[in-house]
């Protein structure tokens, strides 16, 4: 299975925060949105870098609640790992384990056109067992 066919059963919607944010103003976006993590880009097509759940708590854990107050380029991630719709999702699913990502971009063409998270990839997996389990029965009882 493909990236791009996971983009056109779950949408190619992303959301983004521009750079100059507040960590609070990300946090009332990830909140409203019930997602773990935003590209952070100024216009929407290009990808200035990625903050997540993950980096606020580490980033209070180690400053305080004044980072809620910080924009959001001062905790972001700025070396964003990237995928292609035409890419396998096995190779991604084994890339986002072993490197520990739970959402990557994706982009076509140099554009932000979607983001996967862990659990899209997960979900895709499921479902292809599930329809060669059918083919398999399907199979048995003919």
């Amino acid at each position: 299975m493909l990236i791009g066919t996971i983009l056109r059963g779950k949408g190619s919607d992303v959301t983004t925060v521009a750079p100059g944010a507040t960590v609070r103003e990300l946090l009332a976006r990830l909140a409203e949105r019930n997602i773990g993590a935003v590209v952070v880009s100024t216009d929407g097509v290009t990808i200035e870098g990625i903050v997540s759940e993950r980096d606020v708590v580490r980033r209070l854990h180690d400053r305080g609640a004044a980072v809620l107050d910080q924009s959001v380029s001062e905790i972001m991630t700025t070396e964003v790992r990237t995928v292609g719709p035409g890419e396998n999702v096995d190779s991604l699913r084994q890339i986002m384990t072993t490197q520990r990502f739970r959402h990557m971009p994706v982009v076509e063409n140099g554009r932000l056109v979607g983001i996967v998270s862990i659990g899209d990839v997960v979900k895709s997996a499921i479902e292809q067992l599930e329809t060669e389990k059918a083919s398999l029965v399907d199979y048995l009882h003919r």
